[in-house]
């Protein structure tokens, strides 16, 4: 089995990335989702993970790095979002491999102090499995239409040095 992971610039390598997205959340699907009118942010960087022997892209996971505020003060932040994997490419260990990646690409940035995701209820056990817990406080983002409290999913949160379980977090921008 040959397996090639890239960590590489998130606007460059849209148009890789952009077929499997559309493939993964086709727009028939999302429109049914909790979250469909949420606008995210882009990636800074991404994590492709090509598996020549299953035919060519099989997974992708977004990164973002962010100043924010937890409870009043400055912090900042790594985050994954953007979590897919092609369908027949399931149950391989795809995205465990990218989400590692991402994590180790967190922890090489030394201000990053902690890492972000939001996730739907169906994968708590995959992130809580992979060391990430809920992050129980209130979680705000921006959106076209000004500041809101996000509600869509549950955030859950990876300790790079310590991450916080509650309190109040801004993410001075668009969730991802």
């Amino acid at each position: 089995m040959s397996i090639e992971i890239d960590i590489l610039n998130g606007d460059a390598s849209w148009p890789r990335a952009k077929p499997l997205l559309e493939a993964v959340w086709r727009r028939d699907v999302v429109e049914k989702q909790p979250w469909a009118h949420i606008e995210w942010a882009h990636a800074d960087l991404r994590v492709l993970v090509d598996a020549p022997d299953d035919g060519g892209l099989a997974c992708h996971v977004g990164i973002y790095f962010r100043t924010v505020i937890w409870n009043g003060h400055k912090v900042h932040i790594g985050g994954i979002g953007g979590v897919s994997t092609r369908e027949d490419c399931r149950r391989r260990g795809y995205a465990s491999l990218a989400i590692d990646a991402a994590v180790h690409t967190m922890r090489a940035n030394d201000a990053v102090k902690f890492a972000l995701l939001v996730c739907e209820p169906h994968n708590f056990a995959f992130y809580q499995a992979r060391g990430w817990h809920a992050f129980t406080g209130e979680l705000r983002c921006q959106q076209p239409s000004g500041p809101i409290v996000f509600e869509a999913m549950a955030p859950f949160v990876y300790d790079i040095v310590r991450a916080p379980r509650q309190g109040k977090l801004d993410l001075c921008g668009l969730p991802w």
